[in-house]
């Protein structure tokens, strides 16, 4: 018997973002889509690149993809198959101008399942921090923006004469010697240190603000950023729903089962 390969794809500005559905293998089951996914990450090719990222069956099995900005022609990507953010089906999202994303949308929809009538505030740590804020109704309520940790890093050694270089990638999973004191006493440690804390101070400042509002908010982390940033949000004893891969989940949701791209489907708001 024949088995079926479904991919999908989220761009984003730094990495590009796969989850495939494989009838027929084992593996995690998604708990917000109900399918078998495996998921992977890699950087983002070169403007003008094509090859191995964009051509073969990485391509003949999308189902869908999304991008946060321009697309490269080179990177050959069929365009029926790109997903519009007009097509996320959450109340509130301006006709124009930057839309969130489908994160919101599905950290919503899972927490629910949890706490039928909760505000979520998911925080997409990538290259920026993105938080976006949906009520408890479904609705979506703005978000924030804010320099991601890796980007604080790379402009505090690109902006400055003696800060040095540092790498995120050494940091994940934890924060380990490197701004593991409060007050450290060498420089790169300093940096991470005041890059994490203010991080992580932030979004305990938006959800205490949102509690004092009489409007407890559940906080969900995701993004490829989010290993390093979850040690310092622990720290803070601020309750977090980590899913590295909920955004890329949420366009499976909205991209499969029947009835048209984007139309409404069972346990999204219309």
């Amino acid at each position: 018997m024949a088995i079926e390969r479904r991919r999908w794809l989220l761009i984003g500005n730094s990495r590009w973002h796969w989850a495939e559905s494989l009838e027929g293998e084992a593996s995690g089951t998604s708990p917000s889509v109900g399918l078998v996914l495996r998921h992977w990450h890699q950087p983002s090719p070169g403007v003008g690149d094509h090859g191995p990222l964009t051509s073969g069956p990485l391509t003949t099995d999308l189902v869908a993809w999304v991008a946060v900005g321009a697309v490269d022609p080179a990177w050959n990507l069929p365009e029926p198959l790109r997903f519009g953010l007009e097509q996320i089906p959450l109340a509130g999202i301006p006709l124009a101008g930057d839309r969130p994303g489908p994160g919101g949308l599905g950290a919503w929809r899972r927490e629910q399942a949890l706490d039928p009538g909760a505000s979520v505030l998911v925080a997409d740590a990538g290259t920026a921090l993105s938080l976006t804020r949906v009520d408890g109704g479904g609705q979506f309520r703005g978000g924030r923006l804010m320099a991601g940790f890796g980007l604080q890093l790379r402009a505090l050694a690109a902006g400055t004469a003696a800060l040095p270089a540092v790498a995120i990638e050494a940091l994940a999973p934890e924060p380990s010697e490197l701004g593991a004191e409060p007050w450290p006493v060498a420089t790169a440690a300093a940096m991470v240190s005041g890059v994490g804390r203010g991080l992580a101070a932030a979004l305990l400042a938006a959800c205490q603000e949102l509690s004092a509002a009489g409007e407890p908010t559940a906080l969900w982390l995701t993004g490829g950023d989010g290993p390093t940033l979850l040690p310092w949000l622990a720290s803070s004893s601020l309750p977090v729903r980590h899913d590295p891969d909920l955004v890329l989940e949420a366009l499976v949701a909205l991209s499969s089962g029947p009835g048209p791209r984007g139309s409404h489907r069972p346990g999204f708001p219309p």
